[in-house]
């Protein structure tokens, strides 16, 4: 008898436990966001392969968007369009809410136009040294407010072909100097000329839809293609109150990952 009660009260305690540390494992659960990330301009999705796995380590779903006609993908240059861009976003998301939308550079034109189409589905948008436009503003329109950048400079324009392109050697040497020889090899053999007619296509926004999500920025404060500066006047023009500064180029991702990381993981838990 005193055998039947010692092994009924080892059951109440490990059923007691199984249930305890699933309502723990599922209150966990709950603090796990999906993050989707999105390249920039003369870029493609292994931009963020450093980051990922540190990501994903937290426990997060990671979404690693690739814009039409970048990197491997072949959507012709005249059907590539900024709202296309958005598209394949949202796809991305699909149906999940509470994301974390994370953009680079040129991308953030394309995610502020998510921002304004699914906003119930966003928890917040984390600019990364990207364009953050006002309404009626096309990434071209915000360059060229910039006084740093050096993309005029060496921008070839084909306006036969529609795209603008840089000779190989000074794109990597503005884009990623910091970055090291293995990644600036996987940039180059990804480059491709940019569709010009995202880029100057302007952006409708609404404070009702863009204006109310949650927006980040993180300064890249040695960044000669978004301009520090011109990245310090959107964030005040938006009236964002929270950012984070990196002492990187315009690639922190390839450079400082662990750092780039740790602020997302900060913002998504």
């Amino acid at each position: 008898m005193k055998t039947l009660i010692i092994a009924a009260i080892f059951i109440i305690i490990a059923v007691a436990t199984f249930f305890s540390q699933t309502k723990i494992n599922n209150v966990m659960n709950t603090n796990k966001k999906t993050i989707v990330l999105v390249h920039g301009a003369w870029a493609d999705a292994s931009s963020w392969d450093k980051v990922i796995p540190l990501l994903e380590a937290e426990g997060h779903e990671v979404i690693n968007v690739n814009l039409p006609g970048h990197g491997k993908d072949n959507t012709p240059i005249e059907k590539q369009t900024l709202q296309g861009y958005a598209d394949a976003v949202k796809n991305a998301i699909g149906t999940r809410t509470d994301v974390i939308l994370v953009a680079h550079s040129m991308s953030g034109m394309n995610a502020s136009l998510v921002a304004e189409q699914i906003p119930s589905q966003l928890n917040k948008v984390i600019y990364l040294s990207a364009f953050l436009p006002k309404d009626g503003e096309s990434a071209f329109l915000i360059s060229g407010r910039d006084k740093e950048t050096v993309l005029p400079k060496y921008l070839i324009i084909d306006e036969k072909a529609g795209t603008g392109s840089f000779p190989l050697d000074e794109y990597i040497g503005f884009f990623a100097p910091d970055a090291t020889k293995e990644d600036k090899e996987n940039l180059i053999s990804n480059f491709r000329p940019e569709a010009l007619a995202p880029l100057q296509t302007a952006v409708t926004l609404t404070d009702k839809n863009f204006g109310q999500v949650n927006k980040i920025y993180i300064h890249d404060v040695d960044d000669i293609v978004v301009g520090y500066k011109l990245q310090q006047q959107m964030v005040k023009d938006a009236g964002i109150n929270k950012v984070y500064k990196l002492n990187s180029s315009h690639t922190p991702f390839f450079s400082i990952p662990n750092e780039l990381a740790e602020i997302i993981i900060k913002e998504s838990n």
